[in-house]
């Protein structure tokens, strides 16, 4: 708040000095448009609601959360609905394929949270009950060090075995690519989306999946 004040003290001092000489200088126009811009200043306000997370919020063309779960969702829905896993289930006899995440780019203009479009990724499968999930190289690293200490300090028959790990049958990785088209203050942002999975054994792609989406963002002439 006193920061506020300052700022708006300083502004109201350096208006009343415009003032002054546009009055010297009989400009009117001046002078108006500085009453007009210290009122605006001066009531200046900020606001801040807390609304549901699952409500759709754009402030930008930027992507953002919705975008994220959104793409997220479709994408792994249409790769469980795909016939890699029919060919899996008869040929293992085994229900659940295994599947681990290695690399999501992003090859956009903006910066992008990957991380929380992979988490969004994980939860799609793992709330699918259709395939398993393996966690990252950096995360099974941290689990055996802990497997490792549980050795050396836990009771006999409460330890987590070594050698037990579950192998990925199916690797999926991708990409997010942006192409943006500007016109005065119109800008229109294209964002596509490209995942793939591969068969850890054969090296086979069974999956390709590819979401796009175009946002359409207009400023007013006078940036109001």
């Amino acid at each position: 708040m006193l920061e506020n004040h300052a700022i708006t003290y300083s502004f109201i001092k350096d208006a009343e000095k415009i003032m002054s000489i546009g009055s010297t200088h009989k400009n009117p126009v001046l002078v108006v448009m500085v009453i007009l811009m210290s009122t605006i200043i001066g009531c200046a306000t900020v606001a801040v609601d807390r609304i549901d997370t699952e409500e759709t919020v754009d402030l930008t063309d930027r992507w953002n959360d919705t975008d994220s779960s959104l793409v997220a969702k479709e994408m792994i829905g249409d790769m469980l609905e795909f016939p890699w896993i029919r060919h899996y289930q008869k040929r293992t006899g085994r229900m659940k394929p295994t599947v681990i995440i290695q690399h999501i780019s992003n090859r956009s203009h903006e910066h992008i949270a990957v991380d929380t479009f992979i988490n969004d990724l994980k939860r799609a499968m793992i709330r699918s009950d259709k395939v398993d999930f393996v966690v990252s190289e950096e995360e099974r690293r941290n689990v055996r060090v802990e497997r490792q200490d549980q050795e050396l300090h836990s009771k006999e028959g409460t330890q987590a075995a070594m050698g037990e790990e579950q192998g990925a049958d199916f690797a999926l990785s991708g990409s997010i690519d942006s192409i943006v088209d500007q016109l005065g203050g119109k800008r229109v942002t294209f964002y596509q989306t490209d995942l793939k999975l591969i068969d850890m054994t054969s090296n086979r792609e069974v999956w390709n999946g590819q979401k796009k989406i175009k946002k359409v963002q207009k400023r007013s002439r006078f940036g109001l």
